[in-house]
């Protein structure tokens, strides 16, 4: 029963080593959940999430996509947001931790539309980690403005 418990709250231990650290897994993941909060995962937004980890975190090709891949089944297995947005919190600035959420309206405008599933899940991840909501608006509307998103598509 507390094997169960501990599971629960602290997720699956590790059966292999991991090949990257909990701040990446912790963001990539969270890439992911708001790319699949729609139920449509399409190329667009997989292209996006592999394009920031790169960048983010100076990757290569190949190295994306073992991070990908790691922390897909993390978040497949993983239904609270706690231990990622704790991961972020501990590691990053405000600035970066607003950064995270800019990135994340990335991945959710990569198919030009925002749902409001998405948004929501937006909203949450912002107040987990301390992003006012005044600067998730404005990283939104950069992204906005960014992508080039039509008025009538910004949800």
């Amino acid at each position: 029963m507390i094997d169960r418990l501990k599971s629960f709250l602290l997720g699956n231990p590790e059966s292999a080593p991991r090949e990257f650290g909990d701040l990446q897994v912790a963001v990539v993941a969270l890439l992911i959940r708001a790319a699949t909060s729609d139920a449509r995962f399409g190329e667009d937004e997989r292209e996006t999430i592999r394009r920031i980890a790169a960048d983010s975190f100076g990757l290569t090709p190949e190295a994306v996509l073992s991070l990908v891949k790691e922390a897909e089944g993390e978040e497949a297995e993983t239904l609270d947001l706690h231990r990622w947005t704790q991961a972020i919190k501990r590691a990053y600035s405000e600035e970066e931790r607003v950064g995270v959420i800019e990135k994340m309206w990335e991945v959710v405008y990569a198919d030009g539309v925002l749902d409001d599933y998405e948004a929501n899940l937006l909203r949450r991840i912002a107040g987990l980690i301390y992003v006012p909501d005044r600067e998730s608006g404005q990283a939104r509307q950069r992204v906005i403005a960014r992508l080039g998103i039509p008025p009538r598509k910004q949800g």
